[in-house]
């Protein structure tokens, strides 16, 4: 085995039943060659909507790639100019399941051309003429394949390149049967989250771009349906045929999908939930948890890697050198504070100077002489979200 640092994620912790490149996110999408101008497998870097039309591509109801212009279009009326987004673009023979397939050259091509900077990857998916849908559970059959492979695809991402990220996927074909709909709480896969819902009225898929966008333009700690951002940059939101205040936005929600929603009294339109496709209890089912984690893992890494095949020092009775112990643990925490605590990633609670929102600890009774082998616990102080405000309200007397 080679040398190398090796982190894992610990689960059950919680006990829950843009100066930076936090927000580099990958657009995976169908589109078609534009010649001269534009490759399908091969990798664009782009920061404005120009960016994409100097492509070759346009918003024409003509154009082949107007699928592909819509996506980038809603990301940028999120993210700001100049936010750079990865784009790949892929035929339309290929399933959705096919895109995120890290056996097959779809997605997985868009990661290595990126060299692992990728926070998140949306996938965009518009199927040929003629497509025909297996349903089940409500969807797009092929939805439950593209899961699975999302998760393996994101976890090699993690395991093989240290470069961990979360995909994005498109509920598709969602025939309005809601009590069918696929329960995405009964699975494991907490490096995907499944977006149902359009912008446009009676869509097949969902505006995968427009999540790209949001998920672009704010920190890792922050919840994508955040009220105090104000609403969405569009006039309607559709799940299916029904307008959002007509459908059954609630049970979507409980099904654990991302979906859009509303608010009485107050105008636009904002993100549900930021749910990943897994347990309720999983300490990363939520994106802006996913992400914040995800963050910690790379400074971690990288602080880490500086040390490796590095000469330790051990002390008469064979143990790891306390000074040794406490510079790595500092080195650790340093980064961490530097680049997430001081930017508000972290839930240290400021009125705590001696709360930095990351405790790192290396027990020095290890025997590295015979083992090689030093592990180190790293732990990062979580937000909570107040997604429930319960009022108690009523009359106040003179006598109350």
């Amino acid at each position: 085995m080679l040398p190398r640092v090796k982190i894992f994620f610990e689960n059950g912790l919680l006990g829950t039943a843009s100066s930076s490149s936090d927000g580099l996110v990958g657009l995976a999408c169908t589109a078609v060659a534009v010649s001269e101008t534009f490759e399908l497998a091969k990798a664009y870097v782009i920061r404005t909507l120009s960016g994409l039309e100097e492509l070759g591509i346009t918003s024409a109801d003509d154009d082949a790639n107007a699928f592909l212009y819509k996506q980038v279009k809603d990301f940028y009326s999120i993210a700001e100019d100049g936010t750079a987004l990865w784009i790949m673009g892929f035929p339309n023979t290929a399933l959705q399941s096919d895109i995120v397939d890290k056996t097959q050259d779809y997605a997985k091509l868009l990661i290595q051309e990126a060299q692992g900077a990728l926070k998140g990857l949306f996938v965009a998916f518009k199927p040929a003429n003629g497509y025909t849908p297996v349903i089940e559970d409500s969807l797009d059959k092929d939805l439950k394949t593209a899961m699975l492979n999302a998760q393996l695809l994101a976890e090699w991402s993690t395991t093989d390149l240290f470069a961990p990220l979360f995909i994005a996927l498109e509920a598709r074909h969602f025939d309005g049967d809601v009590a069918d709909l696929l329960t995405l709480t009964t699975y494991e896969y907490n490096r995907v989250g499944v977006l149902l819902g359009d912008t446009v009225s009676a869509s097949t898929g969902a505006a995968i771009g427009l999540l790209a966008g949001k998920v672009a333009s704010i920190p890792v700690q922050r919840h994508i349906g955040r009220v105090r951002d104000g609403a969405l940059p569009i006039t309607a939101a559709y799940v299916k045929d029904l307008s959002v205040a007509k459908a059954d936005v609630e049970s979507i929600h409980d099904k654990g999908f991302i979906t859009f929603r509303n608010f009485t009294g107050k105008a636009g339109y904002y993100f549900s939930d930021d749910c990943l496709a897994t347990k309720e209890t999983d300490d990363y089912r939520s994106l802006a948890r996913r992400r914040t984690i995800d963050k910690a893992y790379r400074i971690g890494y990288s602080t880490l890697l500086e040390e490796l095949n590095e000469e330790v020092p051990i002390t008469a009775e064979g143990k790891l050198s306390p000074s040794l112990v406490k510079s790595w643990e500092s080195s650790v925490e340093t980064a961490i504070i530097n680049e997430m605590t001081a930017n508000g990633n972290l839930g240290a609670d400021p009125s705590d100077p001696s709360d930095t929102g990351v405790t790192c600890y290396i027990n020095s009774n290890q025997n590295v002489v015979s083992t090689s082998r030093i592990e180190v616990i790293l732990r990062v102080k979580p937000y909570g979200y107040a997604k429930y405000i319960d009022v108690k309200l009523g009359f106040k007397t003179t006598n109350s």
